[in-house]
């Protein structure tokens, strides 16, 4: 087993959980971490991940990334670079599986059409409605909301991008209920998770765009980061096709960013003086990051991704019929809650915000697959104009 660093989270240190439960529920011989990641598994709203956008919406094709497979891989690359550090494996898997559980159907563009259809009643963010989901939404437990995790669970998801200085209605709520110390950093478990997620995406969505066509090998060597993997590759394999190397190409970018975050990572621990998570938190910066030379080719990856595949026209006509079969529900189910699973017309408030907030977490939890199935039985089929 490896050996927790000082400053790591130790699991006999947690603050807890927000209800307490006697120690006779005990299923194994599992500390608070490992449950939490057990109980995260166990989720629906984790099984729902399945069928949600990642890159391509409701994409045409077994191979092709969704938030599920995107979240295992997260994890992977978190779990190993954890133990690498003398971080704790069990924590940090638990938020890298969870991170995105908040998503609504068709990814980013789904959000925006949430956040528009709550302009009036403080907006839509899929962070602070990953910690809504699992502290009220979901209760399988008979005797509380939610899955009742650990205080540094919840506080890793809240914080995992940093402080949060002006928390939105749905994270004040959260706060007031369990305080997560939003002004602080979180624990290095956190900040590994979302740095894990940066270099799952960067690389993995590379992958899906050349699978389907929206990207060629020409314009990602265009890129100083990936050129550079590129040249290390193909003297590797001098006499291997191209076309065969691609996927080696993702394998040695993941490698050289993972590479490079455990050195640097270990600088900035040494550097710092940080001794235990109680100085973590109070630093006031983040210690888990990349080189500053590898964040500007990071960066200038993610510029390139944008330009070249998020915004390409396939995906931005794709994005925008996301965003009519989203506001089209919303405005369906103001008009008439009726038209909700039972269970969720019978909670449907009368006043607001609530009435628009509760409606907001019906269509959020839902997979793209459901939400084109109940637009479909409302309004027919999305057009091509859309």
């Amino acid at each position: 087993m490896t050996t927790l660093a000082s400053y790591a989270c130790h699991p006999a240190a947690s603050r807890g959980r927000l209800h307490a439960e006697p120690g006779g529920e005990m299923r194994g011989p599992r500390d608070v971490f490992q449950r939490d990641r057990d109980r995260i598994i166990h989720s629906i709203a984790f099984r729902r991940l399945r069928h949600k956008t990642q890159v391509f919406v409701s994409p045409d094709g077994d191979h092709f990334r969704v938030r599920l497979t995107h979240s295992l891989e997260v994890a992977q690359i978190g779990r190993t670079t954890a133990r690498t550090l003398g971080l704790n494996e069990d924590l940090t898997e638990a938020l890298c599986l969870a991170h995105d559980i908040g998503h609504p159907p068709f990814g980013h563009a789904g959000e925006d059409a949430l956040e528009v259809a709550l302009d009036d009643h403080g907006g839509f963010d899929h962070n602070a409605h990953t910690l809504r989901t699992l502290m009220l939404l979901e209760s399988p437990y008979p005797r509380f909301r939610g899955l009742n995790l650990s205080w540094e669970m919840l506080e890793g998801l809240a914080k995992h991008n940093g402080p949060i200085a002006n928390p939105g209605w749905a994270m004040r709520e959260l706060d007031a209920l369990y305080p997560f110390d939003l002004t602080s950093h979180a624990s290095l478990e956190a900040q590994l998770a979302a740095i894990s997620d940066d270099i799952a995406y960067d690389n993995h969505d590379i992958d899906d765009g050349l699978r389907a066509g929206l990207l060629t090998l020409d314009q990602l060597l265009e890129v100083p980061l990936v050129q550079g993997c590129w040249d290390r590759v193909r003297a590797r394999y001098p006499d291997v096709p191209a076309d065969r190397l691609l996927r080696e190409l993702v394998r040695e970018q993941i490698g050289v960013m993972a590479n490079d975050l455990i050195d640097a990572t270990r600088r900035n621990i040494a550097e710092s003086g940080v001794e235990t998570v109680a100085d973590v938190r109070a630093l006031g910066r983040t210690l888990v990051a990349f080189s500053p030379e590898l964040e500007q080719q990071e960066r200038d990856l993610k510029r390139f991704m944008y330009a070249t595949l998020y915004h390409h026209p396939d995906q931005l006509a794709a994005a925008d019929r996301a965003r009519v079969i989203v506001t089209d529900l919303f405005r369906a189910y103001q008009a008439d809650p009726a038209l909700m699973p039972e269970e969720w017309r019978d909670d449907c408030a009368l006043e607001e915000p609530t009435r628009s907030r509760h409606i907001a977490d019906f269509i959020a939890g839902m997979t793209d697959r459901y939400a084109e199935k109940r637009h479909a039985e409302i309004y027919g089929r999305v057009t091509e104009e859309a």
